[in-house]
């Protein structure tokens, strides 16, 4: 048996590096052997064979095949898994991910570096990039932590028998081998639970749960600012929602009806008594809209931070007191600018450079874009036309997007081009005045430009590594900064240098937003956790897990008591900032979530996706499933959506609500388009 095992093994290894002569030449040597073996029954061909060359053979030919049998194995079992039933899937697919890291680690481990299993999960290697040998293994801490831990995975008892009864079927040793080395299964008895308790099911190092227990049990204030723009409104009476408008011109006719009914005499009891029914029927109307108010009713808290003082423009109050108030029944109206590719020479030395980004101003009248020629352009609404800066879609149900396409018209540059940087540009944000925008690059610096001057301000260097997002706080002056090098940054515009610099991720910090009140920012990984820090101090106080990809987008909503990510799978989640639970998942896209943005109200969430669609979200229903209700059917999240809107064949890359509640959205032009 051993001598068959060594002539395959002999065969595979000349059949592998091409030597078909060399094959054919070993293939005719062995049958002579076996002839010889038949006429001389003394002789034997083992005899011939040194026990050390056969030893060696066998053990390179046993090391040459593991690569082979992690992907076999780790393949089939992927593909059982999405093959299953939906009411188990979502439970046995959390064992997809720890399985496949601990299989590349386990591969490093054996001397085999990422070439051999470079055909597995691209993306998922690159984050693991740095581990290209065994001792990378014990000095990168990340990798260290997985190797010497446990993965905890909650599962239920059907699921737990479904897996270990494939396993033992299909006779999969290597991935039995990695499961009961790597993995400790928590089995809950009963039926799977719900998709929305996915926040607390997968934990790839086995301590980091209970760590974010402890951090989130710290206290935050997730209130508005003391002395904000609409608590100011609220006081004079100049905020009013499109509702309260309404009662106060129906009070005033009333009173006219009613005096006019007075003098009448005879009629006067059944007037008084509509009356009354109609104050009734007026007063129950408001009560139902509870989401109206639901930011008025937000605590007030104080800044952390010290901002020097501005005068605020009268435009700002008049979009603040001509605000649309918007519901499940009243949607936004939507813009959608299309940005087009930046392309320099003609003829057969035409190049087109990417875009890579897009941001709106508050107001909607700048759009920015940047690009992988290191350029930001800025694109002026006013210069363009009334009608660009318009928008026809109205909330009914043959909604479409008005969508106007930014480039260069007759040859005329359209646009304001801002070059300073030296590699692609990948994040760009206007001020809330509008007056100033920062943009990030492959270049690791973050650029000040003035909007007004046209000119790049002032260059921020800090970060080692590329800064993939930038965004102003709403307050202005201050300003956070993500990057590849794991780290979160919070700036002010009259420094050079971090005021913080916010470290804890294990991977890239992909995306970061700023809370209401300008005391915490939240930032996204590519660990698929998204944090939360106090600027004031620099600690995390809140780590939010149940992503199943790298988090792409963030976004507050405008009480300061939610927050929604987006991943690169299409998933939304809902979070509660001052439990830290996800309070719902909002499934619906198929590719990544590029961009979220909620309402002035924060009865509605917007989100944009790679998948070309615009989806609106009733926020305020979501947040307020009952959670015995939600347990009943893994798919009421899907039921939020209140409308889809799709592009031409446009991924959406930004969105923002003005201060009016007019929905923007912007995106790159495709070709396909």
């Amino acid at each position: 048996m051993e001598e068959e095992e060594i002539e395959k093994a002999v065969i595979a290894y000349l059949k592998k590096k091409g030597f078909k002569q060399t094959e054919l030449a070993f293939q005719e040597e062995h049958h002579q052997h076996q002839n010889q073996q038949t006429k001389n029954s003394s002789s034997s061909i083992s005899s011939s064979t040194d026990p050390d060359i056969a030893k060696h053979i066998l053990s390179f030919s046993e090391s040459e095949n593991i690569p082979a049998r992690y992907h076999e194995g780790y393949s089939k079992l992927r593909s059982w898994t999405y093959s299953s039933l939906d009411l188990y899937k979502h439970e046995l697919l959390r064992v997809l991910y720890p399985v496949f890291i601990h299989c590349f680690m386990d591969l490093v481990a054996k001397g085999h570096i990422q070439e051999d299993h470079e055909m597995m999960h691209l993306r998922d290697l690159q984050k693991l990039e740095g581990v290209l040998s065994p001792s990378h293994l014990e000095e990168m801490e990340f990798a260290h932590s997985l190797r010497q831990s446990k993965v905890s995975i909650k599962i239920c008892q059907y699921s737990y028998e479904l897996l270990l009864q494939y396993l033992h079927k299909t006779q999969s040793i290597t991935m039995l081998g990695v499961i009961n080395e790597h993995i400790n299964f928590q089995v809950s008895p009963g039926q799977p639970a719900s998709i929305s308790d996915d926040a607390e099911v997968v934990t790839l190092i086995g301590s980091s749960q209970d760590d974010a227990n402890q951090i989130n049990q710290k206290e935050i204030h997730w209130g508005l600012l003391e002395g904000s723009l609409e608590e100011r409104l609220e006081k004079a009476g100049g905020l009013l929602s499109d509702s309260e408008k309404a009662e106060g011109e129906v009070k005033e006719t009333d009173t006219e009806e009613n005096k006019k009914r007075s003098a009448e005499g005879g009629k006067q009891g059944s007037s008084i008594k509509k009356l009354k029914k109609d104050k009734v029927v007026g007063a129950a109307g408001k009560t139902a809209r509870p989401e109206a108010n639901a930011v008025s009713m937000a605590p007030r808290v104080k800044p952390s931070l010290l901002c020097p003082p501005t005068e605020v423009e009268q435009s700002i109050l008049e979009d603040l007191r001509n605000r649309v108030q918007l519901s499940s029944m009243a949607l936004p109206s939507v813009s959608f600018y299309r940005l087009s590719i930046h392309t320099i020479g003609n003829g057969h030395n035409l190049v087109s450079f990417i875009l890579n980004c897009s941001s709106i101003s508050h107001d909607g009248s700048l759009v920015a874009g940047g690009f992988s020629d290191s350029s930001l352009k800025v694109w002026d609404m006013s210069k363009l036309g009334q009608q660009a800066a318009t928008s026809i879609m109205q909330g009914d149900n043959d909604l479409a997007p008005t969508e106007q396409i930014l480039g260069t018209s007759g040859g005329k540059r359209s646009y304001t081009l801002f070059q300073g940087h030296s590699g692609p540009v990948y994040s760009a944000t206007f001020s809330p005045l509008g007056d100033f925008i920062l943009s990030s690059s492959a270049d690791s610096t973050i650029r000040l430009w003035s909007t007004k001057l046209n000119a790049n301000l002032v260059c921020y260097k800090g970060h080692n590594y590329p800064v993939w997002d930038v965004q102003f706080s709403p307050m202005g002056h201050y300003f956070a900064s993500s990057s590849h090098d794991r780290t979160a940054r919070i700036w002010s515009m009259d420094r050079i240098q971090p005021l913080r610099i916010m470290a804890g991720h294990l991977s890239d910090v992909d995306c970061v937003q700023w809370h209401i009140n300008c005391n915490y920012i939240a930032t996204g990984s590519s660990d698929k956790t998204v944090r939360l820090w106090d600027v004031q101090s620099g600690e995390c106080v809140r780590i939010f897990i149940g992503h199943r990809s790298m988090v792409l987008s963030l976004a507050m909503s405008p009480d300061g008591q939610y927050m929604a990510s987006g991943d690169e799978d299409g998933t939304i989640m809902m979070w509660d900032l001052s439990s830290g639970r996800c309070v719902m998942p909002l499934m619906g896209h198929m590719s990544c979530v590029w961009s979220l943005a909620f309402s002035c109200e924060g009865s509605l969430l917007a989100s944009g996706s790679a998948d070309s669609t615009v989806k609106l979200w009733d926020v305020t229903t979501s947040t307020k499933v009952p959670r015995s209700e939600e347990n009943k059917s893994g798919n009421t999240s899907r039921l939020r959506s209140l409308k889809t809107l799709p592009t031409k064949s446009t991924p959406v890359y930004s969105l923002r609500f003005s201060r009016r509640n007019l929905l923007f959205a912007a995106g790159a032009l495709s070709k396909s388009g």
